[in-house]
């Protein structure tokens, strides 16, 4: 699956936030938009972080309850 899919999934579900920061690690921050809570992953490349979140996404749909 092409990494603009999985943002456009993750999109739908939460609010995206994504930086660098110093270290030159990207900061993905996700916030759900119907309970307000927040995940943070970092990652050296863009896919990484991407990846990271949208296994979260995946965990979480599983197991609604966490």
């Amino acid at each position: 699956m092409r990494n603009t899919t999985k943002l456009k999934t993750l999109l739908m579900k939460y609010v995206v936030s994504l930086e660098m920061n110093d270290a030159e690690l990207w900061v993905l921050l996700l916030c759900d938009k119907d309970t307000n809570s927040m995940q943070e992953f970092e990652g050296k490349s863009y896919s990484a972080v991407i990846s990271k979140a949208y296994s979260y996404l995946l965990k979480s749909l599983k197991n609604p309850i966490e």
